[in-house]
């Protein structure tokens, strides 16, 4: 996982364009509460999506490895 101030470069990096979407998800319509739990769901998702990955190729790559498959096998 990313150190503390890796993450914080990154929020940052992604600030304006994570600000642009919720303001022109307004603009179409929708109320602030509306965005605010709709983009905190679907990173929720995303954040499940990539641990699942993370636990996943955990398991598969030592088991490739042990098995003499190494990383590319």
């Amino acid at each position: 996982m990313a150190d503390i101030k890796q993450n914080v470069t990154c929020r940052q990096s992604l600030a304006s364009a994570f600000q642009a979407l919720s303001d022109e998800a307004v603009k179409a319509g929708w109320s602030e509460g509306d965005v605010a739990l709709a983009l905190a769901e679907l990173a929720e998702e995303r954040v499940i999506e990539v641990t699942a990955k993370v636990i996943t190729e955990g398991f598969i790559h030592p088991q490739r490895i042990a098995a003499g498959g190494g990383r590319n096998g």
